[in-house]
């Protein structure tokens, strides 16, 4: 599973915990209170509790399978002793709270299993008559009734809220291959960089060699000539390919920060820019080089919803959420361009804080002459 997908669910986990479990205890022993009228009647009610609150931490950790069966047993008989000795009409509260957590996780059968549990509610509350002298009508209404309508409420509900959380995950796995699909895109647009550099110079390397041959008794001047032309060509092409593969290849800023509104939107990133001032040329190419590094890492490290990106006049300030709280990670490309960015009078800021994580650089006002 995507680390991403598992972040998302233990965040459920957690809120459901939260908002969830103090209530269902709290509902618990306030029913006991009300039912029990000696020990034993607190430690039978109190079973059926305990086994329902077990099953929803369980759900919650989408692990319910291993302790539904057992749950199912103590609760079902929790309630068959509630109504039959006990005589409390709330003792079905167990059953139901895990009846309808268990029966949505069926991988099949479960609207059969969803009938046969209110069917058991309904007919344990029923056999409350043979063992008492109450009105018919007072214990249909307490036993059956209720109890009946409570668990099929509760099962009905959780059917849908299953769903709810199946789209939630699919959801999250589609942000994930997104994202992936974002810095496949990257890749590419990478190899048709490489493509351009070196199979234009091949295929005039190819050119101007087959020329030489030609010429090489016939005209041994043009021959030399061609020579040393070859000889530069793939001397500049080498020197491409390096600032290329260190993101140091000459860059146009706007072209940059379309690239990285569809990278993002693509991801499911929400992109925002603002422009302060336009973007001096002369530091245009290396804040071009710091947002498209930026980018790659925010797509490749981050768990990000949003990102903000401010141009200045000689600066960029991009500042992304979704970080996870650990130390600052090894960010190889960006630590290269610091280096050139420093060189050039500059400054590159790298910062995490709070979830966010905030790169910066900028160049004070006539100090990015040198930078181009």
């Amino acid at each position: 599973m995507p680390e991403h997908t598992q972040a998302t669910r233990g965040r459920l986990r957690s809120l459901n915990l939260t908002m969830f479990l103090p209530l269902l205890a709290a509902v618990g022993a306030l029913l006991v209170a009300i039912d029990a009228r000696t020990w034993w009647h607190v430690a039978v009610l109190s079973l059926g509790v305990v086994a329902a609150l077990v099953a929803f931490v369980r759900w919650a950790a989408r692990d319910i399978s291993r302790v539904a069966l057992p749950c199912l047993i103590v609760t079902a008989a929790v309630w068959a002793l509630g109504a039959l000795v006990v005589g409390s009409d709330t003792a079905f509260y167990g059953i139901a709270i895990v009846g309808s957590l268990a029966v949505p996780q069926l991988p099949r059968h479960r609207s059969a299993a969803a009938l046969g549990l209110i069917a058991y509610v309904a007919v344990a509350g029923a056999a409350r008559l043979l063992v008492t002298q109450e009105d018919v009508s007072d214990v249909l209404i307490a036993y059956v009734i209720v109890p009946g309508g409570v668990t099929a409420v509760l099962t009905g509900f959780m059917f849908p809220n299953q769903r709810f959380y199946g789209l939630v995950a699919e959801l999250e796995e589609a942000r994930e291959r997104d994202a992936e699909l974002a810095v496949i895109r990257e890749r590419m647009r990478f190899a048709s960089d490489l493509h351009d550099i070196q199979g234009h110079t091949l295929h005039v390397v190819k050119l101007k060699i087959a020329l030489a041959q030609k010429l090489v008794h016939s005209d041994t001047e043009r021959v030399e000539q061609e020579l040393r032309e070859v000889h530069a060509l793939v001397s500049d092409t080498i020197t491409q390919t390096k600032e290329l593969a260190y993101a140091q290849r000459r860059l146009n800023l706007s072209a940059e920060l379309e690239n990285a509104k569809n990278l993002f939107e693509a991801a499911g990133i929400r992109v925002r820019v603002d422009r302060t001032a336009e973007v001096d040329a002369r530091a245009g190419e290396l804040l071009g080089q710091v947002l498209r590094e930026t980018t790659t890492n925010i797509l490749r490290h981050a768990q990000a919803e949003q990102v903000r990106i401010t141009l200045s006049e000689s600066g960029i300030a991009i500042v992304n959420d979704g970080v996870r709280e650990a130390p600052l990670p090894e960010l190889r490309g960006l630590a290269t361009l610091r280096e050139r960015v420093v060189g050039n009078g500059g400054e590159l800021t790298v910062e995490q804080k709070d979830g966010r994580f905030l790169t910066a650089a900028a160049f004070p006002h006539g100090r990015s002459d040198a930078a181009l």
